[in-house]
């Protein structure tokens, strides 16, 4: 199972969202160095490391921004061990205001 796969049924089964979204940006960061791979090392933009996640979900109402991050990055705590170099979210609950 890809990890944007694995990703998506967490947060489906955790938070029930009205809509989700993740998208793959890892080849929009070819070029960068990453230290897991030795800092002289440059990553080719391949693969699952680094993603945004738009979610809109009912679970999301009533908590802070930093509460809503914080869950979701709870959730997703083995793919970051896993290799998840970098993780943008963008939560939200139903009624709020978003940018997508």
């Amino acid at each position: 199972m890809s990890m944007q796969t694995a990703m998506e049924k967490k947060l489906t089964d955790a938070f029930a969202p009205e809509r989700l979204a993740i998208v793959n940006e890892s080849h929009l960061h070819a070029g960068h160095h990453h230290a897991e791979n030795d800092h002289h090392a440059t990553f080719d933009g391949t693969g699952e490391t680094h993603f945004r996640i738009r979610i809109v979900s009912p679970a999301f109402s009533g908590m802070s921004r930093i509460e809503r991050h914080r869950a979701v990055n709870t959730l997703l705590a083995d793919e970051l061990k896993a290799g998840l170099h970098a993780l943008a979210i963008e939560p939200a609950a139903p009624g709020e205001k978003t940018r997508w």
